[in-house]
């Protein structure tokens, strides 16, 4: 079963430096992701912004604070909140990461890794369909960057997100330069990764800059998508086809022409790999 969602073509994360792009109409994009916690708020100037993003291009809702793996109660105001402003926006979907960030109602305000083993499945899978049921929408979740393992894990990362997304019936966020980041810093081959997924799961692709730190990579998305990333992403576009990919740049963010160029970068290697040119998607 696929996670059947539009092909919205390639997008770029909404900042606050290119607000004043999307007020004069010329953040000129096929789509828009926001982070979700930024505009559960009452009212206001990013509700504003995101009003006339709206009206431009489909918008993408991304959590981070989800916390899907915690073993805290899950945050149902957090999960209404969330629905309230898809449905306020028809956002085309929504994500969070297959992680956990919290604990004792606390958060880290990270996305940390979770123990791949049969328990941890069985929790996460039984929180989605939770969340799934409360939003009435199919949910994406994205595999982290990560730099610790645990150590009594009984599967590699990638069979743990395919079977969370085939157990629970949601779709899978592919983040490729955190296949790529993990892939380093743990020595696995991340192209076997990709073998892996469950293609027909995927609905969305991230591409991002990374830092090296010597000892590791670091996911900064502070930069230019690096070349084993575009390679990468080759190979994803060869496994599942056209997907709604999305460039996410969050540090020393540029102007809004070189964050457009990398998006068009990405649409010219899913164009090159499928065997033609394609169209952009409204």
């Amino acid at each position: 079963m696929s996670c059947d969602l539009p092909v919205l073509g390639h997008g770029v994360g909404l900042r606050t430096k290119h607000f004043p792009r999307v007020l004069d109409g010329t953040a000129d994009i096929d789509w828009f992701e926001v982070i979700a916690e930024n505009f559960m708020i009452d009212g206001g100037h990013p509700l504003a912004v995101l009003e006339r993003a709206r009206q431009r291009a489909p918008v993408v809702f991304h959590g981070v604070s989800l916390s899907i793996g915690s073993t805290d109660p899950l945050n149902v105001s957090h999960v209404d909140r969330l629905a309230a402003l898809a449905d306020r926006f028809q956002a085309a979907w929504g994500s969070d990461h297959l992680c956990w960030g919290s604990v004792g109602h606390r958060y880290a305000h990270d996305l940390l890794p979770l123990p791949y083993t049969d328990e941890a499945l069985a929790h996460v899978v039984e929180r989605v369909s939770r969340v799934q049921d409360r939003l009435r929408r199919r949910i994406l979740l994205e595999n982290v960057s990560s730099y610790v393992a645990f150590r009594h894990s009984t599967m590699p990362e990638w069979e743990f997100l395919g079977e969370v997304a085939q157990r629970a019936d949601c779709g899978i966020l592919l983040d490729v330069n955190n296949v790529y980041v993990s892939a380093v810093n743990h020595g696995f081959d991340p192209a076997a990764y990709l073998q892996a997924i469950p293609a027909a799961r995927v609905g969305q692709i991230h591409l991002a800059g990374h830092s090296d730190k010597g000892t590791h990579l670091l996911d900064t998305h502070d930069g230019h998508v690096a070349p084993p990333v575009w390679d990468l992403y080759r190979l994803a576009v060869q496994r599942c086809g056209p997907v709604s990919t999305l460039v996410e740049w969050d540090d020393d963010v540029p102007e809004w022409d070189v964050l457009r160029a990398e998006a068009e970068y990405a649409r010219a290697i899913e164009a090159d790999v499928l065997g033609g040119p394609r169209a952009r998607t409204a």
